[in-house]
């Protein structure tokens, strides 16, 4: 691993340990030559199924653009970003053990909102507005009493 601040190549793992529900390692390490410290995260790289768009097109599935979807919804709330990381792993992990090669979008759109009412009922809403097309007051009116009567979802127990 290339040191970040000499670009030595020499550097030394000083500590290990299992991150993100055990989907990460996080490392730090030590540059031999100019003694700086700095951490590493290492992630397997997935083969996750592509996303069938609502007009037919397919992409791949991008996890940064699910982040910031989720984050966008989490703007200004009181949820830290390990719960985040979390819920995105559990996404990750229920869309790779589906065994669907391709999936549409409406299925991701609903492991996020999942996951959202989960964390923070606000950004849960915020998302649905826009995921769902709200047209007015009563669409909002009715996704919120929805809340209020039905108990939210367990996303850790992996259920679809």
């Amino acid at each position: 691993m290339r040191c970040p601040f000499c670009g030595t190549q020499d550097t030394k793992v000083v500590d290990s340990r299992e991150f993100s529900e055990g989907d990460q390692v996080r490392r730090r390490r030590k540059c031999v030559a100019c003694g700086e410290r700095f951490t590493t995260y290492e992630v397997a790289e997935l083969n996750l199924p592509r996303v069938i768009k609502r007009d037919g097109t397919r992409v791949p599935f991008e996890v940064e653009k699910l982040r910031a979807g989720m984050l966008r919804a989490l703007e200004k709330r009181p949820v830290d970003t390990e719960r985040v990381d979390t819920a995105i792993a559990r996404i990750q992990r229920r869309l790779m053990s589906s065994g669907e090669r391709e999936l549409p979008s409406r299925r991701v759109g609903e492991l996020v909102m999942e996951e959202l009412r989960a964390l923070d009922q606000v950004a849960y809403v915020r998302f649905a507005s826009v995921y769902r097309q709200f047209e007015d007051v009563a669409a909002f009116r009715a996704e919120i009493e929805r809340l209020e009567t039905e108990p939210p979802p367990n996303p850790a127990d992996g259920a679809s």
